[in-house]
């Protein structure tokens, strides 16, 4: 965005007596151009600048012309280009002046309605200045070139001649010099590529910590083409003042050829060793035993990287903390003398693109194996403790086959060796990110932050994670503000000047709950951005706002106004508050319980707001259909492609208040009478309920011990209910049960479609191994077809028998009770031989009477 674009629209009376000698209209033509020529850094007054302001208006002469159009338009533009060719022709630098103080006046007046100018103008006013001094110094270098020249031409001259130029020529100061000064020519000349050289190191870091708050969210121009166009070209000016330097270095003496020299190697080598940068870096969040990758370029490497017979192969290593320190302040000229962690595939061959003419080594495979944990500090836990990747080769550059030991590290990493500590882990990095400082010692960051920087923080993360352009606003950070200084009667201006440290941010549970600050937080990321981010974007959600402020907002509004926050309990939930009113006009606010991920994905939040009738309108007025309906998804009627009837899941919500009517509204709702309980279990209460009761399959040889029926006295036409679904396994043949002799036949309804009939065992059954006393339950029930099932024959309701006995032996009072006393009972030790046998013969380990579960007392 231009400046122009902002100040064109501002009330002129802002700009009075901007424009006198430079009309409006110039300024409106020329607009965005004239803003990114380097009108406010050109200073001076020596030929350099006066060569400057000429090139500047010759090539405004030539926009101006090629911005006419029709012939009206045409006479005007010539008429100002006329105006300015004479007017500036004799005096360029006067043209900058005025065009400079119009820059600085709409500026002012942006500033001072906007408190601040874009970060586009700031980036744009670098990339100009450095523009500018890259020109100075090459005008410098051909200076001495043609200096040099001169000094070649005229021969032998007195060596004390020459000495007392240079002895003056150290006296000279900034700019002041002769056109005849090599030496103090030179001199300057070093200065400004120092200078150059600071500048290209200062963009080279801000590109780094810009890289460094994109793992927040922030926006980043990845691009390093212009980056490397400048280091570059800094170095071929950097070759052009090194052989000059060389060329007249008989004529400097030996003490000032030495320093240059020495000066001139430490720009080149601060060059080549700031230009070797990790592209893309590996994930701040690393787990091990898991694949990752990165990428290392070298912006120099097309430039100066020779030919070599081996190619130069770069290594990556995990280092802790204090290694990183130790590297950073010594340069990083050192190689790493220890590993902390073990990496698998973790050296690749730095290559040279020709066609992007970049320099690259690329890690597409790496896995870190292990990592060795350091001693920690304090209460600092695992997922507090930072290392990096150290990405470091040895190369030869440069015509003289200069050897260098490049190194570069890697952003903050936390390992991590399982998915739960993920979260804490995600902290540390967002502080480090958020919070560090631009040149810094790694990784030094600090403990407490302001507020409004945490603010912009959370902000950025928020935007990005959901990767919606709606972020948090005021009342939002009222609210977190709230939370994590846990003081609800502050107002939002208490909160300004307020600091927040790294506990309170992850450290410290929040009261009343079982999580921290960011642990709720980032559960309400992980939420939106899986299933509310349209919701969210359309402005829908409340969000962050507490339930004593929602039953504030909602008591007044009329039945049925609801609205939408982030639970204030739960990690990733959202609730529905609504408003209740009885008919005395009383109000009630109720939350529904709050909805998670995994409930979402099952029915969409605008599906069950559709679903629940008594919700009216979105807070303060809006009908719910009208904000909601492109959330609703279509419901499918009819039948589907595969013939089916069609179903869906509805959601329901019973307020307390319907509760309280729901016996006045239906008095025909009479609970259903408790199921008789046939069975006597171990541990099992004699009054719980039969539908509790999970019965064997009447096919299996194995029942549960100690089963014993009771003795049955009931009427002809007696039932029970048995809850037992029509897909159980009392769909099976007739099975015997003992019971007295003397039962009549009893019609047995045990469920939905299930039925038997009990009649007493036939004398004729005998021989087969059945006891006297054993009943015969004969299937009555319909059998069940499903279309998708293969058709099966089913049993014939005829006579299937099986006997149904205790596995375990009982009392023989109790059986005496159970079966009635006209039935001849084997002894106890015979039926203990007779269990024992059987259980041998299935392989399965006979009751220890030891347990007192085994042999209870009876």
């Amino acid at each position: 965005m231009s400046l122009w674009s902002l100040v064109s629209h501002m009330p002129p009376e802002h700009f009075s007596g901007l424009f006198g000698e430079f009309p409006r209209d110039l300024r409106s033509l020329l607009a965005d151009w004239l803003e990114n020529q380097p009108w406010e850094f050109i200073t001076g007054t020596d030929s350099f600048c006066i060569s400057a302001a000429g090139v500047l208006l010759s090539a405004m002469v030539e926009k101006v012309r090629g911005l006419a159009g029709g012939n009206e338009q045409q006479r005007q533009v010539l008429q100002l280009v006329s105006n300015l060719e004479n007017t500036y022709r004799r005096d360029p630098l006067r043209l900058v002046a005025v065009v400079k103080g119009i820059l600085e006046g709409e500026r002012a007046a942006l500033l001072k309605r906007d408190r601040h100018l874009p970060l586009s103008f700031h980036r744009r006013q670098e990339e100009l200045k450095f523009g500018l001094d890259l020109q100075r110094l090459q005008h410098r270098v051909g200076e001495i070139q043609v200096l040099q020249e001169r000094w070649k031409q005229k021969g032998d001259g007195t060596r004390a001649c020459r000495q007392t130029n240079l002895q003056e020529s150290q006296m000279k100061t900034d700019g002041k010099l002769q056109g005849n000064d090599l030496p103090a020519l030179i001199l300057e000349a070093m200065k400004e590529l120092e200078g150059a050289k600071l500048q290209v190191l200062k963009r080279l870091h801000i590109w780094k910590r810009q890289q460094q708050l994109a793992g927040n969210g922030a926006v980043f121009e990845e691009n390093l083409a212009p980056l490397q166009k400048r280091c570059e070209n800094l170095v071929d000016i950097y070759f052009q003042l090194q052989q000059q330097v060389v060329a007249v270095g008989g004529e400097l003496g030996s003490d000032l050829l030495s320093r240059l020299l020495e000066r001139l190697n430490t720009v080149l080598s601060a060059l080549v060793e700031s230009s070797f940068l990790v592209e893309k870096q590996p994930p701040q969040v690393l787990k091990t035993q898991t694949k990752f990758q990165a990428s290392v370029r070298f912006l120099l490497g097309p430039r100066l990287l020779q030919p070599s017979a081996k190619p130069f192969v770069v290594k990556a290593d995990m280092v802790t903390e204090k290694q990183a320190r130790e590297l950073a302040l010594g340069g990083y000229g050192n190689p790493l003398s220890e590993n902390t962690g073990e990496i698998v595939h973790n050296t690749v061959a730095l290559e040279i693109n020709s066609t992007s003419a970049t320099s690259c080594a690329t890690f597409k495979n790496m896995l870190l194996k292990k990592i060795k944990r350091c001693e920690r500090k304090g209460s600092e836990s695992v997922t507090e403790e930072k290392c990096a990747a150290l990405f470091s080769t040895d190369v030869t550059l440069g015509p003289g086959n200069l050897a260098f030991h490049l190194q570069a590290l890697s952003l903050p990493i936390v390992v991590i060796v399982h998915g739960n500590q993920d979260n804490n882990a995600k902290a540390t990095v967002l502080w480090d990110n958020a919070f560090s400082e631009l040149e810094r010692v790694p990784f030094v960051v600090a403990e407490r932050v302001p507020w409004e920087k945490m603010c912009e923080t959370l902000n950025l993360r928020f935007m990005a994670e959901v990767q919606t352009n709606k972020g948090l606003l005021p009342e939002h950070y009222f609210f977190l503000a709230q939370k994590i200084f846990n003081n609800s009667s502050a107002s939002p201006e208490d909160f300004h000047n307020r600091s927040v440290s790294w506990a309170q941010f992850n450290k410290e549970i929040l009261p009343g709950r079982g999580f921290t600050f960011w642990q709720w937080f980032d559960g309400v990321l992980d939420l939106t951005k899986r299933c509310l981010k349209s919701y969210w974007s359309d402005r829908l959600i409340v969000g962050f706002i507490s339930k004593q402020y929602v039953s504030k907002l909602l008591g007044p509004e009329p039945d049925g106004t609801f609205l939408l926050r982030f639970s204030d309990s739960e990690i990733g939930g959202i609730t529905i508050a609504h408003v209740i009113r009885g008919k005395d006009g009383s109000s009630q606010v109720e939350n529904i319980q709050p909805f998670s991920a995994k409930d979402l994905h099952i029915r969409s939040l605008g599906d069950r707001i559709r679903d629940l009738g008594q919700l009216r309108n979105l807070y303060p007025n809006q009908p719910k259909d009208q904000v909601f309906g492109s959330h609703y998804n279509k419901e499918q009627m009819g039948k589907d492609g595969r013939g089916y009837v069609s179903t869906a899941i509805k959601m329901t919500v019973e307020s307390e208040r319907d509760q309280k009517l729901a016996p006045q509204e239906s008095p025909q709702a009479v609970p259903p009478p408790a199921p008789t309980n046939i069975y006597s279990l171990p541990g099992q209460p004699p009054e719980q309920p039969m539908d509790h009761l999970h019965l064997p399959d009447m096919r299996s040889s194995a029942f549960p011990a100690q089963m014993v029926l009771p003795q049955f006295h009931a009427p002809e036409e007696a039932s029970m209910s048995m809850g037992i679904p029509s897909a159980s396994p009392f769909h099976s043949p007739p099975t015997l049960l003992p019971a007295p002799v003397s039962t009549p036949a009893t019609a047995l309804p045990l469920g939905p479609n299930v039925a038997f009939s009990c009649q007493p065992l036939s004398p004729d059954l005998l021989p087969y191994g059945y006891l006297p006393g054993d009943l015969i339950l004969d299937d009555l029930s319909p059998d069940p077809m499903d279309e998708e099932m293969p058709e099966i024959t089913p049993f014939s309701p005829a006579r299937h028998i099986s006997p149904f006995r205790p596995l375990l032996p009982a009392p023989p009072q109790l059986l005496a009770t159970s079966l009635g006393n006209n039935v001849d009972l084997p002894s106890e030790d015979e039926i203990t031989q007779l269990l024992y046998e059987a259980q041998m013969e299935e392989g399965l380990q006979p009751p220890s009477y030891s347990d007192p579960m085994a042999n209870p007392s009876w």
